[in-house]
């Protein structure tokens, strides 16, 4: 027989913990993304697998927010956060520190999610874009990985919160086993 858990039953980590806790070596980049739920929600999937931290670049919209703070639950708390203007000039800072850029998109040559598997030891950050417009193209022109995530539907689209959770929970799991 199953029974739910009750919220303390859960071994949550304090902000303290959190910001302490050994990170998965991700960084999220929200490039142009519109939607303050999405943001919010992107917050909330870093929190649950503890990624070291998520850059807001162009027109994202940053903490404190109402409609951010609604699906973030609390996540802007915990991890770490900055806001830079410019995406590309933010990937040509990071592959300077030994980043690897990953741009998530459909694009030619692309690599199947299923089919990346991350380097160990070696820290990715990866790039969500806009809702409409996707990631920018001079993004993933500087990208040194693009991976695409399968889809067998008509649509060929996904929300990019969602986008940001299956790609997320594929590399910790991924991070884990190596």
């Amino acid at each position: 027989m199953y029974r739910k858990l009750k919220n303390s039953e859960l071994d949550r980590k304090s902000v303290e913990e959190f910001k302490t806790a050994k990170k998965t070596p991700l960084i999220i980049i929200l490039d142009n993304i519109r939607s303050l739920n999405n943001i919010g929600s992107v917050f909330r999937s870093a929190d649950a697998f503890l990624i070291k931290k998520i850059y807001l670049c162009g027109i994202t919209a940053t903490p404190p927010h109402k409609d951010i703070q609604k699906t973030a639950l609390g996540a802007t708390d915990t991890v770490d956060w900055e806001y830079q203007k410019d995406t590309l000039t933010l990937i040509k800072d990071l592959k300077s520190q030994n980043i690897k850029i990953v741009s998530i998109e459909q694009a030619e040559h692309a690599t199947m999610l299923n089919d990346f598997n991350p380097e160990p030891d070696q820290t990715y950050a990866i790039v969500f874009g806009n809702e409409v417009k996707g990631v920018q193209q001079d993004v993933v022109s500087e990208s040194d990985t693009v991976i695409e995530i399968p889809q067998y539907g008509s649509k060929h689209s996904l929300n990019i919160s969602v986008s940001a959770g299956v790609v997320v929970w594929d590399l910790f799991c991924k991070f884990k086993v190596n």
